[in-house]
């Protein structure tokens, strides 16, 4: 048995072997990616969960735009080597066009790229920045939140745990819930089913996480209507 939490791994699972069971937790498209046939019907070894990211983009940029509706320029940070790289970005870009916004795409796959990244947002005139879903992003959430506050950048990303670090807001699925059902895939296939026959189960649960004390900081006053729509508020 092999779990893969993250796209690149399950890739990397699925190519290592068309026998072992695979079981995912991912944020791109299944589909797509190439790791089953259909969300119905996997066929092969592997199934698993997936929390939507991709999907989601245009949600997250629109309410990204409630938060800071005077940006009229927004910022797509994404790491070029996510392998659903065209999918997330065609998305943002339609989203950005649907609310009249000027997109402005910058690229980082290291540490070292964030602080580059952001000069290059804050030169262009960027009034706000979406960040795309990728595990390296994700796990740099601290770092591109303190960024964030240095520039004076109101950002939202797809995971809860960025806005508990320090940004501005989170909108996304439930990463535990897809680690969960992840899990008892696990057991399931352990008692004897084939993962070709348990469907990809699709996040059903969604959170908005506001950090007020953020808002604050950047002179943003969060619409009644968002705060009270909140899963989580931040003080």
């Amino acid at each position: 048995m092999i779990v893969a939490l993250a796209s690149p791994a399950s890739l990397a699972a699925k190519t290592a072997s068309s026998t072992v069971p695979v079981v995912f937790a991912i944020g791109g498209d299944p589909v797509a990616l190439g790791l089953v046939a259909s969300l119905n019907r996997p066929g092969g070894n592997i199934t698993g969960a997936t929390f939507l990211s991709v999907e989601l983009t245009a949600k997250q940029l629109e309410l990204l735009h409630e938060l800071s509706p005077n940006a009229g320029r927004v910022g797509f940070l994404i790491n070029p080597e996510v392998p659903d790289l065209a999918a997330q970005t065609s998305r943002a870009e339609a989203a950005a066009r649907v609310l009249g916004l000027a997109l402005q795409v910058v690229n980082a796959r290291a540490e070292d790229d964030l602080e580059a990244a952001f000069v290059a947002l804050v030169e262009q005139h960027a009034g706000a920045l979406l960040v795309g879903g990728d595990e390296f992003l994700i796990s740099q959430s601290a770092r591109i939140a303190e960024l964030a506050a240095r520039h004076t950048l109101p950002t939202l990303a797809g995971i809860r745990v960025f806005a508990v670090r320090g940004g501005l807001a989170s909108y996304g699925a439930s990463l535990a819930e897809a680690l969960h059902q992840a899990g008892l895939y696990v057991g399931r296939i352990l008692n004897g089913n084939k993962p070709a026959d348990l469907p990809v189960v699709q996040a059903t649960q969604f959170e908005l996480v506001i950090n007020l004390k953020t808002a604050k900081a950047l002179g943003l006053t969060v619409p009644p209507l968002l705060l009270a729509t909140a899963d989580e508020v931040i003080e």
